[in-house]
């Protein structure tokens, strides 16, 4: 149930973000999730989409350097704890999470966590095991 981030190197400057968020109106393309990593001179902007291909090909021929990644969408019910669990989950059965970050569907009112680990196979099956609810690529979509 992999779903497809975009990352995007930018440069940390003020026009750089409204630059790409412009191509990105530009093209129609609704923004599910947006997450940005700094540095000094420099930042990763990752993304979550309906269409990952489409919108990496647009940025790509607009000069971005853009790479898809792998990630497990999880659905966390609204509730104190939730994310607690899925985590304790992930680190009992020995799942290390890279980074993540979160947002919420418009149509479901569904939470949902992205989360980037070492080993996706190895974490899905845990998740699954456990009766975690992921969310596919398609259901990107439904949210």
């Amino acid at each position: 149930m992999t779903i497809n981030q975009i990352s995007i190197f930018i440069e940390n400057k003020p026009e750089a973000l409204a630059k790409l968020t412009g191509v990105i109106a530009e093209n129609k393309i609704n923004l599910k999730s947006l997450s940005i990593a700094d540095s000094t001179d420099f930042g990763i902007v990752r993304i979550i989409v309906d269409d990952s291909e489409k919108v990496s090909k647009i940025l790509s021929e607009k000069d971005y350097l853009v790479k898809t990644t792998g990630v497990i969408a999880v659905a966390i019910p609204d509730e104190a704890g939730s994310l607690n669990k899925i985590l304790t989950v992930m680190a009992k059965n020995g799942r290390n999470v890279e980074y993540m970050y979160g947002f919420t569907g418009k149509k479901t009112n569904t939470a949902c966590m992205i989360i980037r680990t070492t080993d996706i196979t190895a974490a899905e099956k845990v998740l699954s095991d456990n009766n975690i609810r992921m969310i596919s690529q398609d259901g990107i979509e439904e949210l």
